[in-house]
């Protein structure tokens, strides 16, 4: 059996926790849904944020919501030069260590002492689909994406929860790099 699955490249963004959301917006202030994402009950926010770093900023980050318990800016290594950081390749929410940010917003800025990070490659299993190909969570896999400029992910981080579809996440570079596009079938391969 073929385990095939899609494939989503991920371009930056920031989860923001709902004290730097009324720091940044206003008390009180609810974020305002642009559109509903792949995951069930996540979406892109209509507001978006700067970043700045010690050498540049990076206006327009969008927030991705809803709110979570702790502030998490997700780069590729790119953007992180232009910023002038160096963010370690983390799982989600795994902050310890990482660099912090000044997050501007319309209402006000927030420094954070940690929280961004390069996102690790990994995989979002329902139940039913780790089940199905026989992963665990935390089990760690090797995804072919094919074409002309086809390669093998390794260490890919397999995520499996019963709120979870079935999706590949990469960074906009390692998918730009595979020449992978939104939505394109790629397979695990060990």
């Amino acid at each position: 059996m073929k385990k095939e699955l899609p494939i989503a490249l991920s371009n930056r963004h920031i989860h923001l926790s709902k004290d730097h959301i009324e720091k940044l917006f206003g008390k009180g202030y609810e974020l305002k849904k642009f559109k509903d994402l792949s995951q069930p009950d996540q979406y892109a926010c209509e507001e978006k944020v700067d970043l700045v770093g010690e050498k540049n900023v990076i206006k327009g980050v969008r927030i991705l919501g809803p709110a979570r318990n702790h502030t998490q800016v997700e780069v590729s290594f790119a953007d992180a030069r232009i910023l002038g950081i160096n963010p370690p390749v983390r799982d989600s929410g795994d902050l310890d260590g990482s660099p912090g940010i000044k997050i501007v917003g319309p209402a006000g800025e927030v420094e954070i002492e940690k929280g961004v990070i390069a996102a690790a490659r990994h995989i979002h299993l329902h139940t039913d689909d780790a089940e199905r190909f026989g992963l665990k969570d935390k089990d760690r896999v090797k995804v072919r994406v094919g074409g002309e400029r086809g390669l093998i992910f390794e260490n890919v981080l397999a995520r499996v929860s019963p709120k979870y579809a079935l999706e590949m996440h990469v960074d906009i570079e390692e998918g730009n790099a595979a020449g992978a596009k939104n939505g394109q079938l790629v397979e695990i391969v060990d």
